[in-house]
């Protein structure tokens, strides 16, 4: 479209020489309207498109760029490990650790080592024994499950036990059984994981294969053994287990760990302590160790 498209069309008079000019752009006018007409059945010709910008000017009509905002540093974060726990957040060396490791090759320090808050929680008893609180606090639920879920009874058959009184336990076994049978069955002073307070031998209150490797295949063992973890236990000494603890079976044997430890144990498949933390097989005393 030209400019004098846009111009109002009623014009007063002007001089001679403007008013020529103006006749012959009128005739113009007239003409390009003839063609129009001929063309757009009488409908006013389309203003052509007005010119491309120039690369230049498109240039210059660009959005701008938006300038790149600086990001910042992640937070460094712990390296997490599998199932999100720790294994070093307890020592395996304290026997007042929940993740103490007790086994032919490693002994209590002291040997005579005597826990801090032994208890007797409300639970049935064949032998009245104390444990450490923690463990009384996870056995309680743990048989209340087992009787309502269940309609089980179990009791305690033994918990903490002295130094002293595992040197009388220990050769009891030495002379029933003679040394190997006894290593293959009971700790020798020093080793058992009893002294921690820490380990609980449970039975039914049938007393039904009571401290036999059959209280596995009882209703009461097989519902312990699947649910020992929810409430902290690991059910230390395995039938396949014997070429790292030295040990017999014993499905009776609960050895309190923590429900963190405990999840993590039986999530990931791990049936030992030693295979857990790393550390080498037990399955004899070193020569010459007495206790």
């Amino acid at each position: 479209m030209t400019s004098n498209e846009n111009e109002p069309t009623d014009r007063r008079p002007v001089r001679r020489r403007a008013l020529v000019i103006g006749g012959v752009a009128a005739a113009a006018g007239l003409t390009a309207l003839g063609v129009g007409a001929a063309i757009g059945n009488g409908a006013p010709a389309p203003s052509p498109a007005p010119p491309a910008p120039s690369p230049s000017a498109a240039a210059t009509t660009a959005a701008p760029t938006a300038e790149p905002t600086a990001t910042p540093a992640p937070t460094p974060t712990p390296t997490p490990t599998a199932a999100g726990i720790d294994l070093t957040a307890q020592s395996v060396d304290d026997p007042a650790s929940t993740w103490v490791v007790v086994n032919k090759l490693r002994t209590l320090a002291p040997v005579d080592y005597v826990p801090a808050d032994l208890t007797f929680p409300d639970v049935p008893y064949v032998n009245r024994q104390p444990m450490r609180q923690a463990t009384a606090d996870a056995l309680v639920p743990l048989f209340a499950a087992a009787r309502s879920e269940a309609g089980l009874s179990l009791a305690v058959q033994s918990a903490y036990r002295s130094y002293d009184t595992q040197v009388s336990v220990y050769a009891g076994w030495v002379s029933s059984r003679g040394q190997a049978g006894a290593d293959a069955t009971s700790a020798r002073p020093g080793h058992s994981e009893h002294q921690t307070g820490w380990a609980v031998d449970v039975v039914g209150a049938s007393g039904a294969c009571a401290l036999e490797i059959c209280w596995g295949d009882t209703p009461e063992g097989q519902w312990v053994g699947a649910n020992a973890h929810r409430f902290g236990f690991l059910v230390r000494y395995k039938p396949d287990t014997t070429p790292i603890t030295g040990y017999e079976s014993e499905p009776y044997h609960l050895r309190y760990v923590g429900i963190q430890l405990s999840g993590y144990l039986h999530d990931s498949g791990i049936e030992t302590l030693e295979r857990a933390f790393g550390l080498p097989d037990a399955p004899d005393y070193a020569p010459g160790t007495t206790s």
